[in-house]
């Protein structure tokens, strides 16, 4: 089985909403906020929040990764995703196909966001929809926040300056 270290995150492969591969290596140099959405949370209105950090920091892709494990919340199909995003939040940052990021069918992405054995840095769990991780320029785990932490908020954005 193949090992993830804090050395290649970049080497996970995921697959974007408009079914292209997303290469992780194009991204080296710049942040990395993987967040985990749904379009039927009490969080769902973060996406404003994420479109503007997107917009104000050139050094931050913002990947966005649509999830169905807690409560049901992201019922649609990507196409759908896509359109509720565009036309209700006008998001043009990265967004990703629906993924699990907590279980036995956990994506590989979350496996080494969420293991300090293979991001060299802590272990966590995902507790609810829009919680974010934070990677930086060189591929290191900086940190990570739960919902309630607003995207614009300085415990993030202290980070990217």
């Amino acid at each position: 089985m193949y090992k993830y270290s804090k050395d290649n995150i970049y080497d996970i492969s995921l697959m974007s909403i408009n079914n292209e591969m997303i290469d992780l290596h194009q991204f080296r140099g710049k942040y990395i906020l993987f967040v985990n959405v749904a379009s039927y949370c009490g969080y769902t209105s973060q996406y404003s929040d994420l479109q503007k950090l997107y917009k104000t920091y050139n050094n931050l892709e913002i990947i966005g990764l649509p999830c169905n494990q807690f409560l049901f919340q992201e019922p649609f199909s990507e196409n759908k995703i896509r359109k509720f995003c565009s036309l209700n939040y006008g998001i043009t940052f990265l967004m990703s196909k629906k993924i699990k990021v907590k279980g036995k069918s956990q994506h590989n992405l979350y496996k080494w966001l969420t293991s300090k054995e293979l991001n060299g840095t802590k272990d966590s769990i995902v507790k609810w929809n829009f919680q974010k991780y934070l990677v930086g320029k060189k591929g290191d785990l900086i940190d990570y926040f739960y919902s309630k932490t607003n995207p614009l908020s300085a415990e993030i954005t202290q980070h990217l300056i």
